[in-house]
């Protein structure tokens, strides 16, 4: 032990403290540049698509250390593939990137993540808005967002960030005004941004008396973790979607139950399950 240390105070008396200084300087601005793109990639779906990356990886050194030949190969051929295909998956997340720095918002505050009592208020706001629009059959789609940062979603509407409450969500809904159509998402207890357009659901087996709205709501539910609850301007229906599921006819005991069981036991680290009411 006292030899390793002696061979290291030889070593250390080889650099000066300037140069101490700027080893230090150096970690540290790559250790913020790498928390930053973290913090950028946290609201988008490149999450998914690194984790799919790192499963690759892993996969491809697994194969090589259990001598897996065929599968080894496979995934060296493909490995040029993925390096020309990432510029393209990843442009979204790379002008993001580029945009915040022109426009200084590097050192923007993270998101955070919401307490038990928080989330429970929101579901209250959330019934208690939903119930003023179905009874006035204003029609509305609600897309709350979760694990997976919509982002490139958010960018298609106007920006508002305000405090989620029964007032503002009714206001933006109320027929004729400039932000009722199109989706509102909402980030933690904030109203991100309102008008914002969705992919519309390819499924071949939706009934046709569905509209937009709903086509909209499983859109973003196949391709996210998003909750979208959604209120018919025809008929005043609620529904929720989920996972690429719809489910209507809910009155506010069933609609409770499902936002509390998706969005409180997410937020309790638990593994929640959609109710199989009524599924179209």
């Amino acid at each position: 032990m006292i030899v390793k240390v002696l061979a290291g105070l030889r070593l250390f008396k080889y650099f000066n403290i300037i140069d101490i200084l700027l080893i230090i300087l150096d970690i540290a601005v790559v250790a913020f540049l790498i928390y930053k793109l973290i913090m950028i990639i946290r609201g988008t779906r490149a999450v998914q698509l690194i984790k799919g990356l790192v499963v690759l990886i892993a996969v491809y050194f697994i194969s090589d250390v259990l001598k897996l030949t065929t599968l080894n190969w496979l995934l060296k051929q493909v490995q040029l593939m993925i390096v020309v295909a990432l510029p393209v998956v990843f442009q979204p997340e790379l002008r993001r990137a580029l945009e915040q720095l022109g426009r200084g918002k590097i050192f923007a505050r993270p998101i955070s993540f919401l307490g038990v009592e928080d989330m429970s208020r929101l579901i209250n706001e959330y019934l208690r808005t939903v119930q003023v629009l179905s009874k006035n059959k204003y029609g509305a789609l609600i897309i709350i967002e979760q694990e997976t940062g919509l982002n490139d979603y958010i960018d298609t509407g106007i920006k508002l960030d305000g405090v989620v409450s029964t007032e503002l969500l009714v206001n933006i809904f109320v027929p004729n005004t400039p932000l009722h159509d199109g989706a509102v998402i909402i980030r933690g207890d904030r109203v991100a941004a309102a008008g914002c357009f969705l992919p519309l659901t390819d499924s071949p087996y939706l009934s046709k008396q569905l509209g937009t709205r709903h086509r909209a709501a499983l859109g973003i539910t196949e391709i996210s973790d998003a909750v979208a609850i959604i209120v018919s301007e025809e008929t005043g229906t609620i529904s929720v979607a989920h996972d690429g599921e719809l489910t209507r006819y809910l009155d506010e005991d069933n609609l409770k139950e499902i936002l509390e069981d998706l969005l409180l036991t997410k937020n309790n680290h638990g593994n929640g399950s959609f109710w199989p009411l009524r599924k179209t």
